[in-house]
């Protein structure tokens, strides 16, 4: 029996600056006063709740009562620990009617220093400091065992308060002086002291990252009220001790180990395992560092912060966390008239132009009102945007800024970027070989931003990834066992490049860039950046990036900072705005619209579904919020409208050439003409009517602009409906409008811009070119004037033989359709001299 192992176990020594540290905590909680009463008083009455165990005190109290005693907690945190726990009891059980078998805890808030993660050191072990970082991995929480009660299997004595160093250990020796048992001890689960304990891993924001360096993490152990307090994705002060653990998970790994012998010598042989830390030898044990922390908090509380995010706050409830100026402020900000402009100035000062583009971003920030129906169906109120264009348009600028200024917002690339990156990846843990998930780009930015610069580069099997996320906001995870569904409301900012490097105008932006259809119908803008060369415009941005590199901060005057706007926005997210029923019937009319216009003409940017009425109810809840506004007003859905109509309808469309499609009819008699005229001419001279009659059919070629040739078309389709109701109502005879009375009503109209008798005709010719490439060429139905009046009064029918003559149109419109008597089959009815006009009936006007 070894005797000095007995009295070690027996002897407890007593701590001299733990028990002095002990009375004088306690003296400060039972004497510190603010505005005359007990500051900690309220907060030792509140842990007799069940849920409660910990009692929080600010460190700024302790330094004011006594400095010595903080410089002690500060210097010896981790040795005098204990003795706080038991301070807060005395003073819990003396003053708060607590319970007497209960353990209670402090935690310190306020510290002064705040380090990073790439800071730790082995200097700070034991010592109470504050880090912060940002939450990458989260483990699920399970029961501890703090302190074990043992019974020793060869004599019975009961063996209390062994303390467990993050490893489950056995009694040293039994304490009984007769017995020498040192490893058959069974634990008393009913008398031991379990609390609840959650490992997380934190990293370093990008702010505080080096240049060239990978990210430090570093493990935070969580116990009791702290635990399930954070989420992936957020950044935190988590206040408390560096801490050194045993990694025993290295252990098992494969390799050469220096193992235990046995002990059992002969007959029976039995492998010892790992019995706790004295049966570790120095070589079989690695250490690694951990964080102990005993208070967690967001590391902006009132702006972007865990509380700021939970679905019950209310405006009120911030306005309380205000103070008066910042309130003030506010305020004046929600009375601005220009509001929507000055904060597009404050937030991308350094950037020229693109104006949509940025109030498109500035409604993004403010988001819409998320719904759940019903059913339980959840409706996103996050708008996701995209940006198309040109290189050096500044599109990595206007994700950066967006990037470091929203407070849970995450940057990265397409194509470093994979499926399981973006969303959510399961991984094996390290010490318990369980499988838990591990947060990607958009859980990092649940109720955030996720910018994903060079879209477009990613592989289509990871864009097909974020589907869900994109509209249903949730990640379903189905693999290692492991099973889960997963919140990702973030909005997406995304940035790509069109196919080619460079935008092509006469093609829709399906046919410019390499995105799905599913993938562009989820995204509620998309804005087109073209590189022009435009001599003012060129000057102003090359004036702005020189300002930029000379250091001229005060080039752009900024009405608010960034702090007062992060404040704002943060502070009008909170409204939930409700639709009145003028916005309601003009958000249906103008979908009306988007609709027919997308049937009728086909030139918008990509197909119009119900997924763009939803985006114009979030623009408009977006546009209601910027101005706090508890409803959705008829000037929101405008501005909605405006936005969505410049991001759909932004593709221009090519100048028409008018001569191209008469030169075909006119050549043949414009060559031969010369060629009989001349004939007694040309005898003597046939070198020059070779070259005459080779120039003669070229003629001037007319161009006119899509936006002119539209504004044309419109006004003559338009005059030719009204003339078709006119006729309905007075019940006349005519199928239609005569080419040539057509013409004339036309140059009626713009006569005042008319000067001279030259424009005249050539004002004539246009529009006589301009009615022929409208013209629907119909070679195959001989028309008669029976068969006129029942073409009038039988839409359905004609649409019906329309559709299965299926002609194809390649140099005409099929706008107008041109109705006579002679056209039979073979014959081209485009030759009659003056034939009656009418509309086509499926088209729409698109204005």
């Amino acid at each position: 029996m070894d005797v000095a192992d007995v009295q070690v176990g027996q002897l407890r020594v007593k701590d001299e600056v733990g028990i002095r540290c002990q009375k004088l905590f306690q003296d400060f909680l039972e004497e510190y006063k603010e505005d005359g009463k007990i500051k900690y008083l309220d907060g030792a009455k509140d842990l007799k709740n069940p849920e409660r165990s910990t009692l929080e005190v600010n460190f700024d109290d302790v330094e004011k009562y006594n400095q010595n005693l903080a410089t002690t907690i500060i210097e010896e945190y981790y040795r005098i620990y204990p003795f706080l726990n038991q301070a807060v009891c005395n003073f819990a059980r003396d003053h708060g009617d607590a319970k007497n078998d209960k353990e209670y805890y402090v935690s310190f808030v306020e510290v002064p220093t705040r380090h990073k993660v790439r800071e730790l050191t082995t200097v700070k072990i034991g010592t109470l400091i504050r880090i912060t970082g940002q939450v990458v991995r989260t483990h699920p929480v399970h029961p501890e065992l703090v302190s074990g009660t043992f019974v020793c299997l060869d004599c019975q004595t009961v063996i209390k308060d062994v303390e467990q160093q993050f490893k489950y250990t056995n009694p040293t020796i039994c304490r009984n002086p007769v017995c020498n048992n040192r490893r058959r001890f069974m634990l008393d689960v009913d008398k031991s002291l379990f609390v609840d304990f959650q490992k997380v891993r934190i990293q370093e924001t990008q702010a505080e990252l080096p240049r060239g360096c990978i990210p430090r993490s570093v493990e935070v152990i969580l116990r009791a009220e702290t635990v399930e307090t954070i989420q992936a994705g957020d950044r935190y002060d988590f206040t408390g001790t560096l801490i050194v653990v045993p990694d025993v998970g290295v252990l098992s790994l494969p390799g050469a180990k220096a193992e235990i012998g046995s002990r059992h010598k002969g007959g029976d042989y039995i492998a010892e395992g790992i019995r706790g830390l004295k049966a570790l030898g120095v070589r079989e044990l690695n250490y690694r560092m951990a964080f102990l922390a005993c208070s967690v908090q967001p590391t902006n509380p009132r702006f972007g912060g865990a509380d700021m995010l939970m679905e019950e706050v209310t405006a009120e409830m911030m306005k309380e966390q205000m103070t008066d100026a910042e309130w003030n402020k506010v305020y004046e900000m929600s009375r601005d008239r220009n509001l929507y402009q000055n904060l597009v100035t404050c937030l991308f000062p350094s950037i020229h132009g693109n104006n949509e583009v940025k109030r498109g971003v500035v409604l993004l920030l403010f988001g819409g009102v998320p719904k759940t129906t019903m059913e339980g169906t959840t409706l996103r109120g996050d708008i996701n945007c995209c940006i198309v264009g040109d290189p050096s348009t500044a599109k990595s600028q206007l994700l950066k800024q967006v990037a470091d200024f929203s407070p849970r917002a995450v940057y990265t690339s397409g194509k470093g970027s994979s499926a399981a990156g973006l969303t959510a990846a399961v991984v094996k843990d390290e010490d318990s070989f369980d499988f838990v998930i591990e947060a990607g780009a958009l859980m990092l930015a649940d109720n955030g931003v996720c910018c994903i610069d060079e879209f477009d580069k990613m592989d289509p099997r990871d864009q097909v990834a974020i589907h869900e996320a994109m509209e249903q906001q949730t990640i379903s995870i189905a693999k290692a066992g492991v099973r889960a569904t997963l919140n990702a409301r973030t909005s997406i900012l995304a940035a790509a490049n069109p196919i080619g490097g460079r935008y092509d105008r006469a093609k829709s932006l399906q046919q410019n860039i390499a995105l799905t259809a599913p993938i562009m119908s989820r995204f509620d803008l998309f804005f087109i950046l073209v590189d022009e060369c435009n001599e003012v415009t060129d000057y102003a941005i090359a004036r702005k990036i020189v300002d930029l590199h000379s250091n001229i901060d005060d080039t752009t005057e900024r009405t608010y900072t960034r702090e007062e706007v992060l404040r704002y926005i943060t502070f009008a997210r909170q409204f939930k705005p409700i639709i009145n029923e003028e916005a309601a019937e003009l958000l249906v009319e103008n979908y009306t619209h988007l609709r027919q216009r997308d049937t009728g003409t086909g030139k918008t940017t990509w197909r119009i579904t119900v997924r763009q009425l939803e985006s114009m109810i979030r623009l408009s809840e977006a546009m209601a919020k910027m101005e706090c506004s508890d409803e959705v007003l008829v000037k929101h859905v405008t501005e909605a409208y405006r936005l969505l109509n410049k991001s759909i309808i932004r593709v221009e469309q090519p100048d028409i050439h008018l001569e191209e499609d008469e030169g075909a009819l006119d050549e043949p008699m414009e060559v031969a003409a010369p060629a009989s005229g001349n004939k007694e001419a040309s005898q003597g001279e046939t070198p020059a009517t070779e070259e005459d009659e080779i120039q003669l059919p070229k003629k001037k070629q007319m161009t006119l602009s899509f936006e002119e040739y539209k504004t044309m078309s419109n006004m003559l389709v338009i005059h030719m409906r009204n003339e078709e109701v006119r006729q309905e109502k007075e019940e006349d005879g005519s199928g239609g409008v005569k080419r040539s009375e057509l013409v004339s009503w036309y140059l009626e109209q713009i006569q005042e811009l008319i000067e001279s008798e030259v424009e005249l005709l050539e004002r004539k010719n246009l529009v006589e070119k301009v009615i022929d490439r409208l013209i629907y060429h119909w070679t195959e139905l001989p028309m008669t004037e029976k068969r006129r009046f029942e073409f009038l009064l039988g839409v359905l029918k004609v649409v019906f033989l329309i559709r299965l003559l299926a002609v194809s149109f390649q140099t005409n419109d099929q706008v107008i359709i041109a109705l006579t008597s002679t056209g039979l089959k073979g014959e081209d009815i485009s030759q009659e001299e003056d034939p009656e006009l009418v509309v086509h009936p499926n088209y729409i006007v698109d204005i």
